[in-house]
């Protein structure tokens, strides 16, 4: 194990893949997500805290924008930090629809994951709570956020994986980042990669499209691609996040 490794975030990152239903806009999906979704998460996890009994600390949902041809992957992801993982699901959420989101999105499972925030960069995403509405869900932009949902090779070893993204990958990123100008560097590995479509999460925020570009440009193999299959990972980007939880 190298001395350079990030330490990871205690407890849990829980991550939710968001799609909307055929027949749902994109905005008919964020405007039920935030009005309508967000406030009743925030609601139970504060009355659990109250009640001494488990809760979130944190809640963010990212929006995705769409791809060269104007499709989107997926329309955004919520994540839910914990001070362990939530077990998995016998059925997905909104088989049933609690609230109109769930009417309007996919169903969808928690995905539990181990975060390492390797670039914290929270000077450069403050917020200011609402103040003519309740506090929160507010929402924050002004960056350029590229998430990678990476997949890995049929053959590949978890492990083995791990490994190698926290020893190689992740100097090889980080000095490319500060190099160009990137601000935040967030991975997450999947903790039951051999249930889950992606192996894990990487989260990297830069002050504009043009410095994304710049890494893109600087970036070298690291050899990270024996172990992930590019065909199987989703690039998305984003400018937009909502905070349920601060």
């Amino acid at each position: 194990m190298s001395d350079r490794r990030p330490a990871p975030t205690p407890g849990a990152k829980m991550q939710y893949l968001i799609t909307r239903r055929a027949g749902t806009s994109r905005e008919e999906l964020v405007a039920h997500w935030f009005a309508n979704h967000m406030p009743l998460v925030i609601g139970a996890n504060e009355r659990a805290a109250d009640r001494g009994r488990p809760a979130a600390r944190r809640y963010l949902a990212t929006l995705f924008g769409p791809d060269r041809d104007g499709v989107h992957a997926y329309d955004g992801v919520a994540q839910l930090w914990w001070d362990a993982p939530l077990p998995r699901l016998d059925t997905p959420h909104g088989t049933e629809p609690t609230d109109t989101f769930q009417q309007k999105a996919e169903t969808y499972v928690p995905w539990p994951t181990l975060e390492y925030v390797v670039l914290d960069g929270a000077e450069h995403l403050a917020f200011e709570p609402n103040s003519l509405n309740p506090p929160f869900p507010c929402t924050r932009s002004g960056f350029e956020k590229v998430t990678f949902l990476v997949g890995a090779r049929d053959d590949a070893d978890p492990g083995a994986l791990f490994d190698h993204w926290l020893d190689e990958h992740i100097p090889n990123v980080v000095g490319v980042m500060e190099k160009v100008g990137g601000f935040r560097y967030v991975v997450s590995h999947s903790m039951e990669p051999h249930v889950d479509p992606f192996v894990g999460m990487a989260e990297l925020y830069f002050p504009d499209t043009e410095t994304w570009k710049d890494f893109v440009t600087t970036v070298g193999p690291d050899g990270f691609e024996r172990f992930t299959d590019a065909a199987k990972t989703v690039v998305l980007h984003s400018d937009t996040e909502m905070i349920g939880i601060a």
